[in-house]
């Protein structure tokens, strides 16, 4: 359904080059057209961005997120921020569905960096006034901030689409105790049984699975996770729940589709049930069989307009969209 936004104030709404398809998505939610932004590359490499009209005391929404190319999205957002700002923009909403380097959200060892700290310092330097996310890697990065920022729950989008399936005898699967508590609230509202993948990581992007905790022999089983880097969790966590004898229909969730380095192969290898992800980041929807991907744009187009008009919009952080 299309969102009829107010048009005495009207929305300027703009994308960087990481997810097209997801902003005019959006924008057909909204009814509003992507405004137009020159962005381009001096032959050295650096980053041009320009408003082609006027922004003059309005409300713009930057929709940009974290690709594989992570560097180069954040720092042609950086440059659309600022671009933006000296033109006299009124507010800066900046739209990240994938918020990347959001792993490293602590000092977990001696001289490490807390990334997603820097992260939000620089859109905040930039000159954003609001953020709206989708699914930190963890709550607290909403804290790094100092204004507002909605971090909005994918879940009911899962939710609908397994609802529908009908699955008997379901175990959501926790890829780690890390997503444990967000597991647990996602397997109460299927009304399922909860199970966890217990890992230890020796390095980057390299996991060792231990043991399953929790019934799922003869289950069938749903992993379920923030997001798919490697793949090296999941495809791990499937074999140990085949290993506990689980119901050989196992299903994966995820928001991020990062699918870095070997991802879709050993996606394959794999062979889920399906693997359910959302358009957070670009992915091709033939990129292997069993791959279904999940809108979130009607999600971000309701925020969008709940925000624009003053509206509540605590109702649809929690789903109820």
């Amino acid at each position: 359904m299309q969102l009829i936004v107010n048009m005495d104030n009207p929305i300027k709404l703009f994308s960087g080059t990481s997810h097209p398809a997801l902003a005019a998505e959006i924008s057909e939610h909204l009814g509003v057209k992507v405004s137009e932004m020159k962005i381009s590359r001096f032959a050295c490499g650096e980053i041009y961005a320009k408003s082609v009209n006027s922004v003059r005391g309005a409300d713009v929404y930057i929709i940009q997120t974290a690709t594989q190319n992570v560097n180069e999205d954040y720092m042609e957002l950086f440059i659309m921020i600022d671009a933006l700002k000296r033109s006299f923009a009124k507010s800066i909403h900046v739209v990240i569905p994938h918020f990347g380097y959001a792993r490293q959200d602590r000092v977990a060892s001696p001289r490490e960096p807390i990334t997603a700290k820097l992260i939000a310092d620089l859109i905040q330097a930039s000159g954003a006034d609001h953020v709206i996310g989708m699914k930190f890697h963890s709550e607290q990065i909403q804290g790094f901030f100092d204004f507002p920022v909605d971090n909005l729950n994918p879940d009911k989008i899962f939710c609908d689409y397994f609802k529908k399936k009908n699955l008997k005898d379901l175990v959501v699967v926790s890829a780690d105790a890390g997503g444990a508590k967000d597991a647990k609230k996602f397997a109460d509202k299927l009304g399922a049984n909860l199970a966890i993948i217990h890992k230890n990581r020796p390095n980057h992007n390299i996991a060792e699975v231990m043991h399953v905790v929790g019934n799922v022999k003869n289950k069938t089983c749903l992993i379920y996770d923030d997001m798919i880097d490697t793949a090296g969790s999941v495809f791990g966590a499937k074999q140990a729940l085949e290993r506990n004898e689980a119901n050989p229909d196992i299903y994966l969730a995820a928001t991020h589709a990062i699918f870095s380095g070997s991802a879709i192969q050993r996606l394959k290898e794999a062979n889920f049930k399906e693997v359910v992800i959302t358009n957070t980041i670009p992915v091709d929807k033939n990129a292997f069989p069993g791959l279904k991907i999940l809108s979130v744009a009607p999600l971000m187009a309701n925020i969008i307009r709940n925000v624009h008009e003053g509206k509540s919009i605590t109702g649809v952080i929690q789903g109820e969209f």
